[in-house]
C-alpha cells in the first residue's frame, strides 16, 4: 500500500525557492491547508494536493493574476461541479486578464514612442551644441556676441525640451485631480 507523500515547510520552502513566510502567508490566505502535527498543532503537514496547489499558486502569480484570482481559478477545480461551466468561467477570467496586459502594453508602447521622440529631439539638441567651436580664450568668445548667443538659445532649447520631457513624465504618472480649477469661471 503506497502512501501518499507529506511535505514539511521547510521542504517547500527550498523546491520552490520561498521563504517559510510566504508560505504561511499563502495558508492565511486560504490557498493552503495543510494538516497540524506535533504539540500543540505546531508542525505543519502539507499533503501532495498542497504541494500543488502552491505550484498552480506560483503559476498563476507569475502570469500576473492577484492571490484573489489565482484562488477562485484553484477553487473551481477542486469543486464536483460540471467542466463545462468551469472552463467558461477560466475563459471568462483568462480574457479579462489577456485585455488588461494589452491594456498596459499598449501603454509601455507609448510610453515607449514618447521616449523614443524626447531621445531624437535630445541627440539633435546636443549635436547642435558640440558643433559650436569652443574658444579657449572666453575674451575672444564675449567678443563675438553671435556665437555666444546661437550657444545660449541651444543650451535653452536643450533644457526645455528635458523639462518638456519631465513634465509629460510627471502628467502621465500622477491623477490630474483639479486639473480643471485654473480653467474654470469664478
Amino acid at each position: 500500500m503506497a502512501t501518499n507523500p507529506t511535505y514539511t515547510i521547510s521542504d517547500l520552502a527550498r523546491e520552490f525557492d520561498l521563504t517559510t513566510r510566504a508560505i504561511r502567508f499563502y495558508e492565511d490566505m486560504g490557498l493552503l491547508q495543510p494538516q497540524r502535527e506535533g504539540p500543540g498543532g505546531r508542525n505543519r503537514v502539507y499533503s501532495s494536493r498542497d504541494r500543488t496547489r502552491l505550484k498552480l499558486t506560483l503559476r498563476a502569480k507569475r502570469l500576473g493574476f492577484s492571490l484573489t484570482e489565482a484562488k477562485d481559478i484553484i477553487e473551481m477545480y477542486d469543486s464536483p461541479r460540471d467542466t463545462g461551466p468551469q472552463l467558461r468561467k477560466f475563459l471568462q477570467v483568462l480574457a479579462a486578464h489577456r485585455q488588461q496586459i494589452e491594456d498596459q502594453l499598449a501603454d509601455l508602447q507609448a510610453n515607449l514612442d514618447e521616449v523614443k521622440v524626447h531621445e531624437k529631439e535630445a541627440r539633435s539638441l546636443l549635436s547642435k551644441v558640440e558643433k559650436k567651436p569652443r574658444r579657449p580664450d572666453a575674451r575672444v568668445q564675449a567678443s563675438r556676441p553671435s556665437a555666444r548667443s546661437a550657444a545660449c538659445t541651444a543650451g535653452r532649447a536643450a533644457t526645455r525640451a528635458v523639462w518638456a520631457w519631465m513634465w509629460a513624465c510627471a502628467d502621465r504618472s500622477t491623477p490630474t485631480r483639479g486639473a480643471h480649477e485654473h480653467t474654470t469661471n469664478r
